[in-house]
């Protein structure tokens, strides 16, 4: 055991304070708290230790609004007002800019904060578990695969929260429970429901039929998925889910196994700010990567002169088609593969390109984009380290001219990024 003053928060979440003079990160800890805390892993340069009691607390320490907090793996910063987690954010984000980014800190703008700190999760995977006091719906402990049983979920919207109940009672005692690994819940801007429940038991059409008979208490949509390369079977309601973004609104449809960001509200603000540092004009000719369903492509494909989306997920390119023959729109043009495929055979250039890559970044496109020679790039990303690697490789042609955290995930220590590059 050891004493610790935590004088910083970490990239990932965690306090961070020096004892013998090696960095020492503990989760649950915040600047300004004494702690005792228990090493977990020592390394040569630092450590990870596990709080063990706040003998001092920081001036900025609040009472968590949920109950599992420090428990969950949901949730890192709930001890901070939100005002404070904006605070970090930013901090933070400044820091990882000009220290792996190398950015010019007068390019870096204030972060954007959310319009809801709780209450805005529109996707959430519930964990379950059949263990012998009952069936346990919920999230992961912290740190393993063991699901603790959530009855209130602060951070997740109210159409999903009110329907946690029912799930955890129709199951409850019923054979088929130990057979239900995960439930998943989204909602869409209209607070419309579409929940997939993931079956691993036998008899399978059985189930099927038995929970097709208990669904009175369960609103919206419900799919069975019984394995990931089977198809999901439909046992009720509508598949498509909605969401609006862009002045004026128009609604975009994507299905299960699809994407959309988990806070709607803020993705509307991500869109409308996209669609600012773009500054297309009805001359100008956009490569919209990893495009999904037509999140930025349709906004932009209304100020435009055409559009063309390249997403490797083909149902997401089928509803960008259905959204874009419903919204009339007939400049943009959707293609269902590879974007390292697509910018390999692609050879016209491109005004402006955007692209919103999964976790993961988009090394695989740096050399394509390159080659399309845009004026201007847009990039979002949800993962601040592939994005500073990914600039730094477009460096070489192009210069960071605006680069801005918006807050996708309150109470967490995440953020979306968006960068624009403007060629050299």
């Amino acid at each position: 055991m050891i004493e610790l003053t935590v004088t910083t928060l970490a990239h990932g979440g965690a306090g961070l304070g020096h004892h013998d003079g090696k960095a020492v990160f503990v989760f649950g800890a915040i600047p300004g708290d004494r702690i005792l805390c228990q090493i977990v892993q020592n390394k040569k340069r630092y450590a990870r230790a596990e709080l063990i009691k706040v003998i001092e607390p920081s001036d900025q320490r609040q009472e968590p609004a949920c109950s599992h907090f420090g428990d969950c793996g949901g949730c890192d910063w709930q001890q901070l007002s939100y005002e404070q987690q904006c605070r970090w954010k930013q901090q933070i984000f400044v820091d990882s800019c000009v220290r792996h980014g190398r950015i010019d800190q007068g390019v870096i703008r204030d972060l954007v904060p959310a319009p809801q700190e709780f209450g805005y999760r529109s996707r959430v995977q519930f964990k379950c578990y059949n263990s012998p006091q009952g069936f346990i719906l919920g999230f992961y402990r912290r740190g393993s695969h063991n699901v603790i049983d959530v009855r209130h979920c602060p951070v997740i919207a109210l159409p999903i929260a009110a329907q946690m109940t029912a799930w955890r009672t129709l199951f409850d005692g019923s054979v088929y429970a130990s057979g239900v690994s995960q439930i998943d819940v989204a909602v869409g801007s209209d607070d419309a429901l579409r929940t997939i429940v993931h079956y691993r038991g036998a008899e399978t059409e059985a189930f099927c039929a038995w929970l097709a008979g208990c669904l009175d208490a369960v609103d919206g949509a419900v799919l069975v998925q019984t394995g990931r390369k089977n198809p999901q079977i439909l046992l009720q309601g509508q598949v498509d889910l909605a969401i609006r973004v862009d002045e004026p609104p128009m609604e975009l449809h994507y299905g299960p196994g699809g994407f959309a960001q988990v806070h709607l509200e803020q993705n509307r603000q991500l869109v409308a700010r996209v669609i600012e540092a773009a500054e297309v004009t009805a001359q100008d000719a956009v490569l919209d990567l990893y495009c999904g369903m037509g999140n930025f492509s349709l906004p932009l494909a209304r100020r435009a002169g055409a559009v063309v989306g390249v997403e490797d997920y083909a149902p997401s390119i089928s509803y960008a088609d259905r959204n874009r023959d419903t919204l009339g729109l007939t400049n943009a043009t959707f293609h269902a593969c590879s974007v390292e495929t697509f910018l390999g055979r692609w050879r016209r250039t491109a005004d402006v390109i955007v692209l919103d890559p999964p976790r993961s970044g988009a090394r695989e496109a740096v050399a394509g984009m390159m080659r399309c020679r845009p004026r201007r790039i847009v990039y979002v990303s949800c993962d601040q380290q592939t994005l500073m690697r990914d600039l730094t490789a477009l460096a070489q042609s192009y210069t960071v001219t605006s680069i801005q955290a918006l807050d996708m995930f309150p109470q967490t220590c995440h953020t979306e990024v968006l960068a624009v590059l403007d060629r050299q």
